[in-house]
């Protein structure tokens, strides 16, 4: 049986969904873009400035799952703008260090015109 997670330190699902679900030992979250939770917002209008909150959400959720970044075992990355992937992957690689296998594709547009939005599957 699944898990819904939900935690106030990420923003909430703009839809019909859950920030995260637990199924067995693996949770799997929801796509997160860069919403300051705190704001209710897309904040940052750069890639650094949104891939770094789109990390400190994912964060949260997988630490409300019982999880961690660090647990991470496979994450698909969507970017508005492929050009964008150096900066994104600099940041990237200082919060996923366990180097989790990963996809990560340019999409034509993302929700809330963000630039980054990020999943992860992770092992509780």
């Amino acid at each position: 049986m699944a898990t819904k997670v939900a935690t106030d330190k990420a923003p909430g699902a703009i839809g019909p969904y859950s920030q995260a679900m637990v199924c067995g030992n693996l949770v799997f979250t929801s796509g997160q873009i860069a919403i300051d939770p705190a704001v209710g917002d897309i904040v940052a209008k750069d890639v650094a400035g949104q891939t770094e909150q789109v990390m400190k959400n994912l964060s949260a959720v997988l630490e409300a799952a019982g999880s961690s970044v660090e647990k991470a075992v496979k994450t698909t990355c969507f970017l508005a703008d492929i050009a964008d992937f150096a900066v994104f992957n600099e940041i990237y690689g200082k919060y996923f260090t366990g180097k989790p296998a990963r996809s990560c594709v340019a999409a034509k547009a993302l929700p809330k015109g963000a630039l980054v939005e990020v999943e992860v599957i992770a092992e509780i």
